[in-house]
């Protein structure tokens, strides 16, 4: 690609980003308009309010907008970490070296485990530590048995033809449809897939197969960037001193309820053997590997908390002071005829109002960090996005943040004296 090619696709980048940083602002801004507008004399009071201090206002939309942002790419974080946690299967267990994942089991422990008994199915599968042709394009790589792990892991759906294309070559791989996505792999090409790993018997590191399928995970049910080949293919092409083995055992179980029972079999059953195991459940595992960096949704609980107990101090000072300096304009109003109550709504109305739009601009702007950077982190996070959930909580804490930081200064305009007002001004 040319530079002046290369200057081209980043200006058009840039252009997208300014587009999408308007909507994400304007639109917040252009309902509140609207809503002044519909508002009538309410709506003028209120703008009048909120353009007393430009600046004041501007910095307490931007403190809430940087909340509510920090909160949606916690979100989106926690859901990356707890993705795994959420599509275990019930009924799948992992079973891997006792000491470490680092370690292998030999291949021999497939049937011994197919033969006890409560075990429906098994599979197995290895870590291969890949990438595209340079480091930087990593690829989650797993030699397994194609078949089996089909068979356990239904919701990885492939065309039937190319399942059938993918079982018959044994130098022929399965990629998730993101990371085929990502390189621009098309069904029937040869590509080159590089191990950090693993070297060959003639020590080379590259294993160049045909990508025969690519695999969709039903209802988002799986890890769309993996890429899986054939366990016989590879074991075959490595030094003697490295073959049949693999990394883990997938097992099925004929009834979820007895998942403890089978996995205490698989156990006693290899117990002081030269490599013995340890047994648990995928969403066990899927925790654990979560943990291995901390507790994540803690992490982020205490953050957002933090957080967003900052803002809520910005925002009901920036309201109470407000109201202070506006102590004589509501008295007039009093005088004028507006109730108690009107006035009430109005300042509660001016809080609900700057935390919506501060709120809703820092979603937006989660949401376009999201889909700008999300491409790069799903090399290595399965999943990156904001939850549904998440956006709803947001809304929810926008209104409570705003009648919170709204109270006190509501208090004390609906307990406002005209007289007393009057006199201090």
């Amino acid at each position: 690609m040319t530079i002046l090619a290369q200057l081209g696709m980043a200006l058009l980048g840039l252009a997208g980003v300014i587009v999408v940083l308007t909507l994400v602002i304007g639109i917040p801004l252009g309902l509140a308009w609207l809503l002044l507008k519909l508002a009538g004399a309410n709506g003028n009071l209120l703008s009048a309010s909120l353009f007393r201090k430009r600046l004041r206002t501007f910095l307490t939309v931007g403190s809430i907008m940087i909340a509510f942002m920090m909160f949606g790419l916690l979100s989106a974080l926690d859901k990356a970490f707890s993705a795994g946690v959420d599509i275990a299967g019930a009924d799948r267990m992992v079973t891997r070296h006792k000491v470490t994942w680092i370690q292998l089991l030999p291949i021999s422990y497939l049937n011994r485990i197919r033969a006890i008994d409560g075990v429906a199915d098994v599979t197995h599968a290895t870590w291969f530590g890949g990438y595209f042709k340079e480091p930087k394009n990593f690829v989650a790589t797993f030699p397994a048995d194609i078949e089996s792990y089909l068979r356990i892991y239904p919701e990885l759906e492939i065309p039937p033809d190319q399942k059938e294309a993918l079982l018959a070559d044994r130098t022929g791989f399965a990629a998730g449809y993101a990371v085929a996505e990502r390189y621009g792999w098309e069904v029937g090409e040869s590509y080159p897939i590089r191990s950090e790993i693993y070297r060959r018997a003639d020590g080379s590191d590259t294993w160049d197969m045909t990508l025969r399928a690519i695999y969709r995970p039903k209802d988002n049910q799986g890890d769309p960037t993996a890429v899986m080949l054939h366990n016989d293919f590879f074991n075959e092409t490595l030094p003697e001193s490295w073959r049949d083995q693999v990394g883990w055992y997938v097992i099925r179980v004929a009834d979820a309820d007895r998942n403890a029972e089978v996995a205490q079999a698989i156990d006693d059953l290899f117990a002081n053997s030269p490599v013995e195991t340890k047994t648990e459940s995928e969403k066990a595992m899927a925790a654990g590997f979560a943990n291995q960096v901390g507790n994540v949704g803690a992490i982020v609980t205490a953050v957002v908390t933090a957080v967003f107990f900052t803002m809520l101090l910005v925002t009901a000072n920036t309201m109470g002071q407000s109201l202070r300096e506006r102590t004589s304009e509501l008295a007039v109003l009093k005088t004028l005829g507006f109730t108690n109550t009107r006035v009430t709504v109005l300042v509660i109305a001016e809080a609900l109002l700057i935390t919506f739009i501060g709120g809703l601009a820092g979603l937006g702007l989660a949401q376009l960090v999201v889909l700008t950077a999300g491409d790069k982190l799903r090399q290595y996070l399965a999943v990156f996005d904001i939850p549904d959930s998440a956006l709803w909580i947001g809304i929810i804490l926008m209104a409570v943040f705003g009648l919170i930081a709204s109270a006190i200064p509501a208090s004390q305009a609906l307990r406002l004296q005209i007289a007393d007002a009057l006199r201090k001004a």
